[in-house]
């Protein structure tokens, strides 16, 4: 293990700082993306419980999602931001949800002036972090928003307009955050094109690439029912933020139930409604397993770290497959013209962290196949294959320890139908 020169234990939660929190503000960070619209009469305990795991995974802060009408917004923020502060290491900012409403400068403002100097607020040059979702035609307010708060740093997600159409307002901004994380309609992976045009057009200033780990929506009260190809995401992704090394990286998302894109504990309370039958018993919660690995290699610049963790594989499949021709309506990608039975492929995905040498084995109802994982490298990727005959229960094995996930169905009702996944851990 000589050649993994870079300890994970010095690039987790490293401290010392000038800033009133302990986690220093240079460097890279890795945040998650929270919905604060999903938290009405959430208790402190879940925020801490929140923070807690995700800290654990080494994610450095939460970039907290908020819309303009919500009445229990500042109640919210004001138990994210005490809960982190208790926490240590650990910061928050806020994230303007420009696309579910109409924002005034005045409540940004004071939303911005109420929380920017408490002790858990993401600074960046010594200002506070600011977001958004969208809002590029809110564009001409920010200027106004600076004057009244003293100066903000404003990394907004403009992702309609494009790496170029932002790089048009890089007089109004001081970085940009993109919220392309999916493959495109009728694309089977993602790739980091669109990544380095980003840093290509925002030239010195600071790029946030979002990440995530999944996408599924049926939502008719939205309009959503598309499933983004997922397959190998989760793996591709992180590979691509080595590569890239962009300043920052947001988890997309922390808590979207709705959009099958969470990596949290379920949260029941947080389940928007018709989400529920393909959120129940598809736990993401395993997504988390790898983030220790893949956070430490990006912050490092490499991915040679020393891994002192344990080993661990995870592996991600759904449990109704798309060969058996059912899809509710439901397209390949946003905007898609294909039937997502058309993109979704049927296979148990798998990611091997390990320092050493392993054999993991995958069975569906008593069929099995096993891979070795690359010598020399400590994440490993593979899929193993299955068809609308097979059904039972899958399970994951590895250097003697087995878990049983939930089986596969090829005999369901419409209702049962749906395109999200579950992930289970050795």
């Amino acid at each position: 293990m000589g050649r993994f020169r870079s300890k994970i234990r010095r690039l987790i939660g490293k401290g010392g700082s000038d800033v009133p929190h302990s986690l220093a503000e240079d460097g890279r960070k890795v945040f998650a993306h929270y919905m604060v619209g999903l938290t009405s009469h959430q208790s402190a305990e879940q925020w801490s419980h929140d923070i807690k795991t995700a800290k654990e995974a080494g994610i450095d802060g939460f970039a907290l999602n908020v819309g303009p009408s919500d009445i229990w917004t500042e109640a919210q923020l004001s138990h994210a931001y005490h809960e982190a502060e208790q926490a240590g290491d650990f910061v928050v900012f806020i994230s303007f949800d420009m696309a579910c409403g109409s924002w005034t400068v005045e409540q940004v403002v004071n939303l911005v002036n109420q929380f920017k100097d408490l002790p858990a607020q993401m600074h960046v040059e010594g200002k506070p972090l600011v977001s958004t979702f969208e809002g590029p035609d809110w564009a001409e307010n920010w200027e106004a928003v600076r004057s009244q708060t003293d100066d903000i740093f404003l990394m907004p997600d403009w992702s309609s307009l494009g790496p170029y159409g932002v790089g048009e307002k890089l007089d109004i901004i001081d970085g940009a955050f993109s919220w392309d994380a999916w493959p495109k309609a009728g694309q089977y992976q993602m790739t980091m094109n669109e990544d380095l045009v980003y840093k290509h057009c925002l030239a010195d200033k600071k790029y946030m690439m979002g990440v995530s780990p999944y996408f599924y929506a049926n939502l008719p009260q939205w309009n959503k029912n598309w499933y983004a190809s997922s397959e190998s995401l989760w793996f591709d992704r992180w590979q691509q933020v080595i590569d890239v090394l962009p300043d920052f990286v947001q988890i997309i998302t922390w808590n979207d139930f709705g959009e099958s894109s969470y990596i949290c504990d379920t949260a029941p309370a947080q389940v928007v409604e018709g989400a529920e039958r393909y959120v129940n018993r598809c736990s993401h919660a395993a997504f988390r397993a790898v983030l220790p690995y893949f956070i430490a290699a990006y912050k490092a610049g490499t991915r040679e770290v020393d891994f002192e963790g344990p080993d661990t594989a995870i592996a991600w499949y759904r449990t109704t497959p798309a060969s058996a021709g059912q899809e509710s309506g439901t397209t390949w990608g946003q905007a898609g013209t294909f039937a997502a039975t058309q993109g979704a492929r049927d296979v148990v995905s798998v990611m091997a962290l390990c320092r050493v040498p392993r054999t993991v084995t995958v069975a569906i109802a008593g069929r099995w196949t096993t891979f070795d994982t690359r010598p020399n490298v400590l994440i490993s990727y593979f899929e193993m294959p299955f068809d609308s005959k097979i059904s039972g229960a899958v399970t994951i094995a590895m250097n003697g320890m087995t878990t049983e996930g939930p089986p596969i169905l090829n005999e369901w009702t419409e209702d049962e139908v749906h395109f999200n996944s579950v992930v289970i851990q050795v």
